[in-house]
């Protein structure tokens, strides 16, 4: 190689060097939403639909909501918190993590799943539950963690409510999150679950076994909020008003969620 050559080609690659340290990656320009898992469907829709409409894209982590705020005090760089319950924000925003106390963009409902061939026929007021359990034929009944879960918590206060909570415990089969707990309850080693009404409307769940809604009134509500991290950028302050579009709240509306302001 001459001279020439060789001088071409390094200022060649020293550019291309520049260029790369200066342009921003694919993998820093999507900010990381942690999502309640009982968004999982729903929030995937919305955020195809945000990048096809804008061009931005969102990276999702899907969990549980107690996770997701430990995680957030540990330093965990996300940049929008979408809650299943609304005092995880509250309580993260008292310590100064979040940008302000945030928008209140669902309610969600939970509903009890039994997977096909059950022996357990899903009803509202848990009845055929209560026959089985006295009976002795419940091997195992899914629901998501009370501990840090908020579709757990209120499965634990319906439970209660409907007498059954401490019968069903030794029976109870704990997911780390309500998108887990749908996996097991539809398993074939459970006789069902209580899961979040949105994963039970999604085809790749509900097309498993069958549900019906528990009443709203056994429980209290699920009221989810979401927040922008300190650090947020403007790709997720752009995601995070889309939430509230037209466009985002009719997916959310089919997936169940009670939407704020109808």
């Amino acid at each position: 190689m001459s001279s020439q050559s060789s001088r071409r080609h390094i200022i060649g690659a020293l550019a291309a060097l520049i260029l790369s340290a200066s342009a921003p990656s694919a993998q820093q320009a999507a900010p990381v939403v942690a999502a309640a898992s009982d968004l999982q469907f729903a929030v995937e829709e919305i955020a195809a639909a945000f990048e096809a409409e804008t061009g931005m894209r969102v990276r999702l982590s899907m969990g549980s909501t107690g996770n997701f705020a430990r995680q957030i005090r540990e330093g965990a760089p996300f940049e929008i918190f979408m809650a299943a319950d609304e005092q995880f924000i509250a309580d993260l925003h008292a310590e100064g993590l979040t940008r302000d106390e945030g928008t209140l963009y669902a309610i969600g409902r939970l509903v009890i799943m039994v997977p096909h061939g059950s022996a357990l026929t899903p009803d509202p007021g848990l009845d055929d539950l209560a026959a089985l359990l006295a009976e002795g034929r419940i091997s195992r009944f899914a629901i998501a963690n009370p501990e840090h879960a908020p579709y757990g918590m209120r499965a634990r206060e319906a439970l209660i409510t409907a007498g059954l909570w401490d019968d069903l415990q030794p029976f109870l089969v704990l997911g780390e999150n309500v998108s887990q707990a749908a996996a097991f309850a539809l398993s074939g080693n459970a006789e069902g679950g209580i899961i979040a009404w949105s994963l039970a409307l999604a085809p790749q769940v509900g097309g498993r076994g069958s549900h019906a809604l528990i009443p709203e009134d056994w429980h209290a509500p699920l009221r989810q909020r979401m927040a922008l991290l300190n650090d947020a950028g403007p790709v997720a302050e752009a995601f995070y008003g889309y939430m509230m579009q037209p466009g985002a709240r009719a997916i959310m509306a089919r997936y169940g969620f009670a939407l704020p302001g109808e």
